[in-house]
């Protein structure tokens, strides 16, 4: 058994706002509640980054049309004693999937941080 650093991604729909900051800051933030209200604030929220197609810079994941904001959130969180990726992988989208019901949510790495002895 091992513990592995889990790291998803979320896609967030704030309304009713007009600039990117300010939706970076109310997804960020609602998420973190919601989080929060479920005992789940060892769980990271943060803006997610996108590649510039033109340049490959990465920038903050976030549009805006119609007063209507997609963010994309970065959230990550460590598993301990899972039998593998798929089952580190599985129990973290279930534990913030849980949390963040009706919000789309990928694992998008995993990464093996020690067993369990250590």
């Amino acid at each position: 058994m091992s513990n592995y650093l889990v790291a998803m991604e979320a896609a967030w729909l704030v309304r009713d706002v007009e600039e990117i900051d300010d939706a970076i800051g109310v997804a960020v933030s609602e998420a973190g509640k919601r989080l929060n209200s479920e005992d789940m604030d060892y769980v990271e929220v943060e803006v997610g980054a996108t590649g510039c197609p033109a340049c490959g810079e990465p920038f903050d994941s976030a549009f805006i049309a119609a007063d209507t904001a997609l963010v994309g959130l970065a959230l990550e969180m460590e598993v301990f004693n899972a039998d593998g990726e798929e089952h580190a992988s599985r129990i973290a989208k279930s534990e913030v999937g849980g949390a963040l019901r009706d919000v789309p949510l990928s694992v998008v790495e995993v990464i093996e941080t020690g067993d369990e002895e250590n």
